[in-house]
């Protein structure tokens, strides 16, 4: 261990010997961020958030840091972090969802002082995209790069109030693009650095050296507070879609494909006669009566590009269909059995969705049934429908079938199976008596089809 250190104390005494001889040479003055810096930095400001405090694990969090326990405990807590302007004219920040979740007031600090409470537009918190407005005259704005042409390697900058030490900035790298699975939000693609983020550098800009935003920080992968050099950060393209749509609707409505994907693995590549560095997502489900099934879209298909943008794995099928509006339509292409193809599915609400199979499926929506024959010593042979799965909400479930319960007769009719069990509810016309085997008993229960 103390070797390395020496060796790395003497690397940067010669770097140092040498960048003296070069400025004695004549040699040009040394890279500086600090005239692309000045035109960036008053665009990005400090972000002051009063949140109520209504949770509970919230509360006694608080009440265990509180040192003096004689101090009025607080009904408010104050989120300290960052924003971006994005649009000097309208006043539009971007910022995270979570640092402006459930606020009563939010109060925007600029770089020369100035302060405004801000109008929460909307936010997004599957994304964590948050965006604000402020009435203000002579802002600067950020120019938005394009995230889509970053590469692992390039020189990025993180700006933001870490600590609330405002206007900070640190520089670092791209360590890696598209970081899914992490578990901080439900549509994850994030930008990682090594650039140093800190509590507090959340919803502040991520920019690339020509001084254009390509990304919104947001977390930090750290065993304590402060930075290991694990930071990320939202792309530019995926919260200025989620911004488009905050400005248009003030919400963001998210449509459903109805499809389960999968990343394609060297097996699965070799087991669908593909190359091992093929790209795409294969379907492994395509739910019934979903836009995906309208579609034509197959079980075992490749999804290689939606709308154009090219597809590498599942998450990329969750990201572009999540950031979709509701009735949008999406031109889908595939590979089938080493055919490609293209088709369009019109991405609706799941709402949608389940309207259509309650009213093809009024009495057993949301359930989930398999054929079931058993021999008991006490009641012999037993057959029937063996409730697996029941959705809460449904029907069946507000009609007290639960999972475990075997269905033995339907409308005053002994039933074998599923078949037996969907033709006598497809003839009846109102509400369905159902015999059920449960426990050690049994019971009659009736289902009321929705009106």
């Amino acid at each position: 261990m103390r070797r390395i250190n020496q060796k790395v104390y003497s690397i940067v005494f010669l770097f140092g010997w040498l960048f003296n001889l070069s400025c004695f040479a004549g040699a040009p003055a040394p890279f500086s961020l600090a005239p692309m810096l000045q035109k960036v930095l008053p665009a990005v400001v400090n972000v002051r958030a009063a949140i109520k405090i209504t949770s509970l694990d919230t509360i006694a969090r608080l009440q265990q840091e509180r040192r003096n326990q004689n101090t009025p405990f607080p009904n408010k807590l104050m989120s300290v972090a960052s924003g971006v302007i994005v649009d000097a004219e309208k006043g539009y920040i971007l910022t995270n969802a979570h640092v402006i979740d459930d606020a009563e007031s939010v109060t925007v600090t600029l770089s020369d002082s100035r302060h405004f409470t801000a109008k929460i537009i909307g936010i997004d918190k599957p994304s964590d995209v948050g965006l604000l407005q402020i009435q203000a005259k002579n802002l600067t704005a950020i120019s938005m790069g394009n995230s889509n042409n970053l590469k692992v390697g390039d020189m990025v900058a993180a700006i933001g109030n870490p600590f609330g030490l405002n206007q900070s900035v640190t520089s670092g790298i791209v360590s890696a693009l598209g970081r899914t699975t992490l578990g901080i939000e439900s549509f994850e693609n994030f930008i990682q650095t090594d650039a140093p983020i800190n509590p507090g550098n959340s919803g502040g800009a991520l920019i690339n050296m020509q001084g254009q935003l390509i990304g919104i920080n947001t977390a930090i992968l750290a065993p304590g507070r402060g930075s290991i050099g694990i930071g990320f950060a939202i792309p530019i393209d995926m919260a200025k879609s989620v911004m488009l749509q905050l400005i248009q609707y003030g919400n963001v409505q998210r449509g459903m494909l109805g499809i389960g994907a999968q990343d394609i693995t060297p097996e699965i590549a070799d087991a669908f006669n593909v190359e091992s560095s093929f790209k795409g997502a294969v379907v492994t489900m395509v739910m019934p009566h979903s836009p995906a099934d309208a579609a034509g879209i197959h079980v075992g298909d490749i999804v290689t590009s939606i709308n154009g943008t090219e597809i590498k794995n599942a998450n990329d099928v969750v990201n572009s269909i999540g950031f979709m509006r509701v009735d949008s339509k999406a031109t889908i292409n595939l590979l089938r059995n080493h055919k490609t193809l293209s088709v369009t599915a019109m991405i609706n609400n799941p709402k949608k969705r389940r309207l259509i199979t309650e009213q093809l499926d009024p009495f057993f929506y949301g359930v989930s049934l398999k054929n079931f024959s058993v021999e008991s010593a006490e009641q012999g042979e037993i057959k029937g429908v063996l409730i697996v799965n029941v959705e809460e909400d449904s029907s069946a479930w507000r009609s007290d079938l639960r999972p475990g319960d075997i269905i033995t007769s339907a409308g005053h009719q002994a039933i074998n199976n599923i078949a037996d069990l969907r033709k006598i509810a497809a003839e009846t016309k109102h509400d369905l008596l159902l015999n059920v085997f449960r426990g050690s008993g049994a019971v009659f229960l009736v289902i009321s089809k929705e009106p």
